[in-house]
């Protein structure tokens, strides 16, 4: 006789993550397959963690066929949670509209990263001052098939010293302008107000906060009066490091907590923080922040769980592009050789459904994506 799926006790903080994936739903009986986010990814199953009052943690392999029938033996508020992370999960996300330029998000997009800086930790200076090359190098990603281009003025590599925010104007609204009167859609990389606010006078359509709006305190309402998509990423600290304030996790947790439900929290906090500041919903993105304050144990299991963050209800960027994880998992290769690793994490996200990725490879990494596309399409029509 199969022993019943263990629930978790009242009073349990409950994740759940999106398992057993198919390549297509062609054959499975509709109540035993979701849709993920409205794209071209279909699963069977979920992982349900939790962590009691206790301290206790426990988790379970729920097929979707037999969910609800699971879902009866829950306390009401943990149904609930179900209901709304499930909810969250067939969330198919409204389109972004960019200029003349719409990003849909039933398939994965790159995002270009374009660094006006001297010290970033891959490219820094190699376009500094040098606005008008640095647009070209903008214009190659966008015709290698970059959907965005991300220009930053100041780096948060670890331990890089702050800019002021008249240089970061002065090294990113050149470009910007640029980039956009020529129909390139542009985010902006800062945590500085003044600086969002120039970059989008200048023609960028989207703000990418580090610090998801916490470092600046007008940077909320510069974000609500532009309504503008945003990028909540997390880090640790709001002060001027993004990388200090860093928790150790031991053993995959800390104060009954694991990282990646750590950053689930905290996250789901600043997405009701910005709504509530008036930034609508349906214009918020949000990265999981590999790398920032993440030793590595914690940077891979963000990887290896990074479905879960679709139970937030919006699209997903994922930026692991040339970091320090691809070096210690690559016997230390140096940041001019992790293109293969940088490939390899940005396809390990997109099969997670995330929509976003951003790299410093443009055209390698749309040649995997569109791969990748071409794959799930052949399965779909196959059946």
């Amino acid at each position: 006789m199969t022993s019943p799926i263990p629930v978790p006790p009242a009073g349990a903080r409950l994740y759940l993550r999106p398992i057993w994936f198919a390549d297509t739903p062609v054959g499975l009986a509709e109540s035993d397959v979701c849709r993920l986010a409205g794209g071209l990814i279909w699963f069977q199953g979920v992982e349900a963690r939790w962590l009691g009052t206790d301290g206790a943690a426990g988790k379970a392999q729920v097929p979707v066929a037999a969910l609800s029938a699971w879902q009866t033996r829950l306390p009401e508020v943990l149904a609930a949670r179900v209901d709304g992370l499930m909810a969250a999960f067939a969330t198919a996300h409204a389109p972004l509209t960019l200029g003349e330029r719409i990003l849909r998000f039933d398939t994965p997009h790159v995002m270009g990263i374009l660094n006006m800086t001297p010290d970033s930790f891959s490219d820094g200076g190699r376009l500094m001052g040098e606005p008008e090359r640095a647009a070209d190098a903008g214009f190659a990603m966008q015709v290698a098939g970059a959907s965005i281009v991300d220009v930053g003025g100041e780096s948060t590599r670890p331990g890089a010293d702050p800019v002021w925010e008249g240089d970061e104007i002065a090294r990113t609204v050149p470009v910007i302008e640029r980039l956009a009167k020529s129909g390139v859609p542009v985010s902006i990389d800062t945590r500085k107000a003044s600086v969002m606010e120039a970059a989008l006078a200048a023609g960028a359509g989207i703000v990418n906060d580090v610090t998801a709006l916490t470092h600046d305190p007008r940077g909320l309402e510069v974000v609500a009066v532009a309504d503008c998509p945003v990028v909540l990423m997390h880090t640790p600290s709001a002060g001027a490091d993004p990388h200090g304030g860093a928790v150790k996790y031991k053993a995959g947790a800390v104060g009954g907590a694991a990282i990646d439900c750590d950053v689930f929290d905290w996250l789901e906090a600043r997405i009701a923080a910005c709504v509530a500041a008036g930034i609508d919903r349906a214009k918020i993105i949000v990265d999981p922040g590999i790398g920032f304050g993440k030793a590595l144990q914690d940077d891979t299991r963000i990887v290896n769980n990074l479905a879960m963050f679709h139970g937030l209800g919006v699209p997903l960027l994922f930026g692991a592009s040339r970091k320090r994880m691809v070096g210690a998992l690559t016997n230390g290769a140096p940041v001019s050789e992790r293109l293969g690793g940088s490939v390899a994490l940005a396809l390990k996200a997109i099969d997670a459904g995330a929509q976003i990725v951003r790299v410093h490879d443009v055209p390698e990494s749309v040649q995997a994506a569109r791969v990748w596309r071409g794959l799930r399409d052949a399965a779909l029509v196959a059946g």
